[in-house]
């Protein structure tokens, strides 16, 4: 069963690293062209401090992937979009600082 929130659109199955999941739900209601976020694999790392950090890194068949940095930890984030790599970043940015 899939379990997802913020009009359907954030699968939230597995765990989402700490202050990220406000930042994602902000991000979905200000966007309707992204029609799916799809959080990843999390793993450890030393320079995840502070603020939840997101970066779009490579293009995928339905949009882009992005690591998102946060809590001692990283995050892939795939997002299902027709929106630009400027633009996606861009909101997500303004997602970040609301």
């Amino acid at each position: 069963m899939k379990l997802r929130a913020a009009q359907g659109k954030l699968k939230i199955e597995h765990s989402i690293i700490d202050g990220l999941r406000p930042v994602l739900e902000r991000l979905l209601r200000a966007t309707p062209e992204i029609r799916a976020v799809i959080p990843g694999v999390i793993r450890r790392v030393r320079d995840a401090r502070g603020e939840p950090d997101i970066h779009v890194t490579v293009q995928t068949t339905n949009g882009w992937k992005a690591i998102a940095l946060s809590a001692g930890a990283r995050q892939e984030l795939f997002f299902s979009t027709s929106l630009s790599k400027e633009e996606l970043a861009a909101r997500l940015r303004k997602s970040l600082a609301d």
